[in-house]
């Protein structure tokens, strides 16, 4: 199979101006160890408030149905923002200078949601870094039964409803990542540009304790206190719905909307732009200039600066994105920018436009 490139190798004049400005202006200066203080800030921060999400839910005494669910909805939002803030941050390394520290605080505080930081990982660094919204090199569009997420996939005839029905879908997103896209995942035999050659024993045992300890800490402790069954069961349910709204609202108009591109190769398999622009081309940002966004969504508001510079600080991100602003003004490169209203907006207007437009188009070559 030919192997998918980028146009121009890795290197673009958009690129070379922007980082130099953003080493000059950031990088090496007092900025970024400002950056890196507030990220651990925040690390501590929202690992207290998480593990004092569960103390609190722990502490009551026969909870009505509806308290329970108030002390659910706090522990799965407290678990939302440990994720945002510090897990992402920590699966790309830009957390501590240190390999072990990152690796030790991105698995635990990503697994204590009860998804595999193993395996979205894989999928994350290897396939939607590398090539984001490239059909058959991007996990995060791979094609499903429920949504036509990519022009490259072909239409099935309910999808032209599938506008109206994706809030539905969402819903059940995190409790069906916890349930069943884990475990597909992992007996998989590919994955977008990824191949499953086997995964080590030692890795599905700790999938397999990571997901017993999350239904434990949520399930089985609760009831064993004494909380109603029914009642833990609806909490659970509520809490993943709500965990599942915010989540998908706050990251999926980040590439999937009318004004992100979705690229395919040319005859020899290369993409219309270099790297660098591809990540611009590819990804929108809401807000990105905005420090309260910053505090509690961190980052993925600014999508073009993590995409760009993954390995450093989200808390950097408000300062790079200005940058990359003015140096896509400056060279002409394709750079997306709304409110977040109007982000999502956009999103189920592209989800209509799949539903409705048949727009298939097969890669050229695969990976």
């Amino acid at each position: 199979m030919q192997k998918i490139k980028y146009s121009s190798g890795s290197s673009s004049a958009f690129f070379k101006s922007l980082n130099q400005v953003v080493q000059d202006k950031l990088i090496n200066t007092r900025e970024l160890k400002k950056a890196q203080a507030m990220l651990w800030v925040k690390t501590v921060f929202y690992f207290l408030l998480h593990i004092y999400a569960y103390v609190f839910l722990y502490s009551q005494s026969n909870p009505s149905d509806g308290r329970l669910a108030l002390c659910y909805f706090f522990v799965g939002i407290s678990g939302i923002l440990l994720g945002f803030n510090v897990s992402h941050d920590a699966c790309h390394d830009a957390l501590s200078k240190n390999k072990f520290t990152n690796t030790i605080l991105y698995h635990l505080t990503f697994n204590m949601q009860g998804t595999s930081a193993w395996l979205w990982k894989i999928r994350h660094n290897s396939s939607h870094h590398v090539f984001p919204n490239v059909d058959g090199c991007d996990a995060d569009i791979d094609n499903n039964p429920f949504l036509r997420l990519s022009p490259q996939h072909p239409l099935k005839k309910y999808q032209q409803y599938q506008h109206l029905y994706a809030i539905a879908v969402y819903c059940l997103y995190t409790l069906h990542w916890f349930l069943v896209k884990d475990i597909l995942y992992l007996f998989k035999k590919r994955v977008a540009n990824i191949k499953n050659n086997g995964y080590p024993a030692r890795q599905i045992i700790i999938f397999i304790c990571w997901k017993l300890a999350y239904l434990a800490a949520l399930l089985f402790i609760p009831i064993w206190l004494g909380f109603s069954p029914t009642g833990v069961l609806l909490a659970f349910l509520v809490m993943h719905v709500a965990n599942s709204l915010i989540f998908i609202h706050v990251l999926i108009a980040t590439h999937l909307c009318m004004e992100t591109e979705f690229p395919i190769t040319d005859n020899i398999g290369a993409l219309p732009f270099d790297y660098y622009t591809h990540q611009l081309a590819t990804s929108l940002d809401y807000a990105p200039l905005s420090k309260i966004c910053n505090l509690f969504l961190g980052g993925f508001n600014a999508h073009a600066a993590h995409h760009l510079y993954p390995r450093l600080p989200h808390t950097l991100y408000p300062q790079i994105s200005k940058l990359i602003q003015e140096k896509a003004n400056e060279f002409g490169v394709p750079y997306n920018q709304l409110s977040l209203l109007a982000a999502i907006r956009s999103h189920y207007k592209y989800l209509k436009k799949m539903g409705r437009s048949d727009h298939s188009t097969a890669l050229s070559s695969f990976l």
